[in-house]
């Protein structure tokens, strides 16, 4: 029988219960302990072949002494000992792909709300002003995917059903796509030079800090809208603050920032064609369900086969 112990945390703001019940529906056979205190945590890895949590450092990671799995209720995994996890021959698994279907809809509902001039049509609603609004249109246009991930896409998947034209951009561009056509991180001025739209879904890594700089938004159209769900240093703050200013391009939509929060007195707040979210593409109420999938998945995997390897969203630490 597998011990799972559920560390603290509030992913997107969501209780800790909520997953273990989900992990818990998946699993009926197994032990599920839910550690809401930093004693109970401690006494809970003690004993647990599977660790799932956001954070986990290096002291509780020394009181546990059966895991074999810690699966992580996150995409990223920099955070964590992951010198440690090798040397112990400890399995880590991410929540990579939850995030899907959500930012891919939040995506492309910025897309639209810019192609159709929702937002002017809000601020011409407050003022009772009853004027024409020419619009135009997502179909037919030509959209560049920044990150080819599970996110990334996603949205691809998403677009299928606007006849656009799509660009992707990856690590490794030899490997194609989904995309109409794929280029790589070094060619991303190729990639987005005749897109109308773009969307920035990559990991923030050496090779895309400041992806998107002055340079880059001069060869962007001028109509062009940017939507970046990703990381807020992927695009410098500072040169998309003049972009928009100089009218280099036609709008942003800005779910992650450098800095983050954005401060108060930013510029980005009082520009018409800038619309902030703060962080917010991730939420989605299907989060500890999709990521209990995962857990659950991987668990059966290892009871079926005696290995804990060969996981999904496993991450290799050799």
């Amino acid at each position: 029988m597998t011990e799972i112990a559920i560390l603290r945390q509030k992913a997107h703001g969501m209780s800790v219960d909520e997953y273990a019940s989900a992990v818990r529906e998946r699993l009926p056979e197994a032990t599920v302990t839910v550690a809401k205190t930093p004693a109970e945590e401690r006494a809970a890895v003690e004993t647990a072949t599977v660790v799932s949590a956001g954070p986990f450092d290096h002291e509780l990671l020394q009181e546990a002494r059966e895991i074999e799995l810690f699966a992580s209720v996150y995409a990223g995994y920099d955070h964590l000992p992951l010198d440690a996890f090798a040397e112990r021959d400890i399995a880590l698994t991410t929540a990579s792909g939850v995030h899907g279907p959500n930012m891919a809809e939040h995506v492309i509902g910025a897309f639209l709300a810019f192609a159709r001039r929702f937002f002017e049509a809000r601020r011409r609603q407050q003022d009772r002003q009853w004027r024409a609004l020419q619009s135009s249109e997502l179909n037919g246009s030509t959209v560049a995917v920044v990150g080819l991930g599970a996110i990334g896409q996603t949205i691809v998947d998403r677009l299928s059903g606007f006849d656009v034209e799509t660009i992707g951009v990856r690590y490794t561009p030899e490997k194609g796509g989904p995309t109409d056509e794929v280029y790589g991180f070094d060619e991303i001025h190729e990639a987005v030079a005749d897109a109308e739209y773009v969307a920035v879904a990559c990991p923030l890594t050496d090779a895309t800090e400041g992806l998107f700089d002055e340079q880059v938004f001069r060869t962007m159209r001028t109509d062009a809208v940017l939507v970046n769900v990703a990381r807020g240093p992927v695009v410098e703050t500072e040169a998309l603050t003049s972009a928009i200013r100089s009218n280099h391009i036609g709008a942003a939509q800005v779910d992650v920032t450098d800095p983050e929060p954005l401060p108060e007195d930013h510029p980005l707040w009082g520009f018409d064609n800038v619309f902030v979210t703060p962080h917010a593409s991730g939420h989605t109420p299907e989060y500890y369900e999709r990521t209990a999938d995962i857990l659950a998945e991987n668990v059966r995997r290892a009871e079926e086969t005696g290995d804990w390897d060969g996981l999904k969203n496993q991450i290799d630490l050799s």
